[in-house]
């Protein structure tokens, strides 16, 4: 279905479209007319050290008293209790009955307090924030002395920014205008497809009963019309936008009103699944048979996300944690859109192959930008600035480990970056061997593996070197003795040669490895803390977990793991339901190279089983679809590989049908058709 088909479609069905869309404007219009415009103030206070640093000051047993430290873990105790139930009451009791916050201020690694309050009336917000200012060195005071803490070793507070002028937060009121606009437009529209649908069901019905309407009946042929409007759209041409848009907009850039999951990539693939919706409520297409398993395993997420909506929904959890749930279900729809075009949109075996060859070539201009990044001790992400997006990861610069820059191209970290290449380069390899691509040269052919295998180490991460032993173990071993031992040469060739092209490289990965097995690793010492700072979570909601994206690190920390951060936010049933999602790519992968009648698709079937147990294992390395760019690739290719299995099953079905000879002297009757195992 083209851009032209739809608008045609939206002007037979104008009487849903300019209702539902004036409606919708009349209603976003109240809304800007009743909802007040909110006002901010802050005030910013720091800890002053009290006068006898110069003497040891003695503990009192508590963090209060740490006299000439830096009084970070003083101030961290002073915003608890600011936050705590009995502090709101006394402020309410005093007047502040707006919402307050109170933190530290961002970017400073010094006890420097940002305090805020957020009403309707400027001048009682202006109040409020004097107020707030106040309470917060008379909490300071009564914590010490309740701490009996000497007053030569007290801690005061100091004004730094005195309460400001409330300025006016305008942003929530036109995001609740947009969004009903947007909702009364979408709401028209899909019902305009779904009236279009059923009106292709009738007629269909009518032409099996030979009655043929005049606006129906055959007229002489016309030119077929030309232009950007009327070219067909399919699945691959949606998702080589959203590659195009993935690859090249870096991660860390989102709309501001989504946060982390409002990258342009991402709403692109929701306006595809909106397309693919209207197409096939139109009866223009029919999901590709033989591709059901990889969305029943969405279900499956799906089912279990809700859940920890609803769990999320029935707990006191805060406002940034609604927030959090509200982009968790907008990063699922994401995830859905990408696995439902590639496995039921893609009609023809030709147009996924294709999306698989740009899938590989984009992936390898990415390794590429991370040379650069590798070699001039830079982040050329940095450099890109698009109107209209801001950067969701303020302060993120160039990453070091050792004397080595860790590139991210233009991913939001180089853990990203290398585990997004780790689970592409099987299908680079299998493309590389294709003897269908044997027109294409070498250096085509070969060129996608060795650059984006060659970046892995530059990323300078176990996470990257685990994914590529993964894939290494799964593919070579079920190649022909000579490819194989060649393979195993080229391996260790490329071993040494990063020894003499890049000295000290391979000793700090070597390095990495040694630290890890001894124990003696700090990044390792200090992800183990969190496994044990992480069980009083899971024990306390240990189904439904505490809501799908909740456990932000703004609020709790970082897990760098993705079982584990699935376990706390979605508990148990969140975790089977990833496990499932792995599972299902292990056993497309299994299936394809089982059902398939060529060694190019036996080839085919392992790269996406060894893709499937990378992210399996490297999963359990860092948080992995936290970040937009690998989980978008992890769900498209799982979307991939239904749709391969669906194409080769139908293959091995009709290679049957052809196969069973008719019995001598029958009838002649015709064979049934075999019916289609899913």
């Amino acid at each position: 279905m083209s851009l032209a088909d739809l608008l045609a479609i939206m002007r037979r069905r104008w009487y849903f479209m300019v209702p539902l869309t004036l409606l919708s404007v009349l209603a976003g219009g109240y809304l800007y007319r009743t909802i007040p415009v909110s006002y901010e103030s802050q005030s910013s206070v720091t800890l002053l050290d009290s006068t006898a640093i110069a003497d040891l000051a003695p503990t009192f047993g508590n963090p209060l008293t740490n006299a000439g430290g830096s009084l970070v873990v003083t101030a961290d105790v002073l915003i608890r209790t600011l936050q705590s139930s009995d502090s709101a009451k006394e402020l309410n009791s005093r007047g502040v009955t707006d919402q307050y916050t109170v933190g530290f201020a961002p970017d400073a690694d010094t006890p420097l307090l940002t305090l805020s309050v957020t009403g309707t009336d400027q001048a009682k917000v202006l109040r409020e924030t004097t107020t707030l200012t106040k309470f917060t060195a008379e909490q300071l005071k009564a914590l010490q002395a309740a701490s009996k803490v000497p007053t030569v070793y007290a801690v005061q507070t100091a004004p730094v920014v005195l309460p400001q002028i409330p300025v006016s937060q305008s942003k929530s009121r036109y995001q609740d205008v947009a969004a009903v606009v947007i909702v009364g437009v979408v709401g028209a529209f899909l019902l305009s497809i779904l009236a279009e649908g059923v009106a292709v069901v009738r007629r269909r019905g009518r032409a099996l009963a030979e009655y043929v309407p005049r606006r129906h009946r055959a007229r002489p042929p016309e030119r077929a019309p030309r232009g950007l409007l009327v070219r067909r759209l399919d699945a691959t041409t949606i998702l080589t936008g959203y590659l195009v848009l993935a690859f090249f907009v870096p991660s860390n850039l989102t709309l501001p009103a989504l946060g982390g999951v409002g990258t342009p990539a991402n709403v692109f693939a929701l306006l595809g699944l909106l397309w693919y919706l209207a197409t096939w409520l139109g009866g223009r297409v029919l999901p590709a048979k033989g591709t059901r398993l990889p969305r029943v395993a969405m279900c499956v997420l799906a089912a279990a996300v809700l859940l920890s909506y609803l769990a999320n929904a029935l707990r006191e959890s805060s406002h940034e944690e609604v927030l959090g749930a509200d982009r968790g279900l907008i990063g699922l729809g994401v995830w859905v859109a990408l696995v439902v075009l590639s496995s039921a949109g893609i009609q023809e075996r030709s147009r996924l192959e294709t999306l698989m060859r740009r899938l590989v070539v984009l992936g390898t201009v990415v390794a590429l930008i991370g040379y650069y990044d590798f070699f001039a001790a830079t982040n050329i992400a940095d450099s890109i600035h698009i109107p209209g997006l801001h950067s969701n990861s303020a302060g993120l610069s160039a990453m070091d480990r050792g004397s080595f820059t860790r590139p991210r191209s233009t991913t939001a970290h180089p853990l990203e970056f290398g585990g997004m290449l780790a689970i592409l380069v099987p299908f680079a390899v299998h493309q590389a061997f294709d003897p269908v691509r044997r027109h294409a040269g070498a250096l085509r052919r070969w060129a996608p593996v060795a650059i984006m295998a060659g970046a892995l180490p530059l990323t300078v991460s176990r996470t990257s070197i685990i994914g590529a032993f993964i894939a290494i173990l799964v593919m070579v071993p079920r190649w022909k003795p000579q490819r194989r031992w060649a393979a195993i040469g080229i391996v260790l060739g490329s071993v040494a040669g990063f020894k003499v092209i890049i000295p000290g490289l391979i000793g700090t990965i070597t390095n990495l490895f040694a630290t890890f097995l001894s124990n003696s690793d700090s990044s390792t010492q200090a992800r183990t803390v969190k496994y044990s700072a992480i069980v009083p979570y899971l024990s306390e909601r240990p189904w439904f977990g505490r809501g799908f994206g909740t456990f932000t690190p703004d609020l709790y920390f970082f897990t760098d793991n993705q079982y584990m951060l699935t376990l706390a936010e979605t508990g148990a049933l969140g975790l089977v339901a990833l496990l499932f999602l792995f599972v299902t790519g292990i056993h497309q992968g299994g299936a394809i190279r089982r059902l398939a009648r060529s060694e190019s698709d036996r080839e085919l079937g392992q790269a996406f089983l060894a893709s499937a147990l990378v992210a399996l294992v490297i999963s359990a390395t860092f948080d992995a679809l936290s970040f937009p760019m690998y989980a978008g690739m992890f769900f498209l290719t799982l979307g991939a590989g239904g749709s391969y299995l669906g194409f080769v099953r139908r293959e091995a079905a009709e290679a049957a049908a052809v196969a069973v000879p008719a019995p001598r002297n029958a009838p002649d009757v015709p064979s049934p058709q075999l019916a289609e195992s899913r």
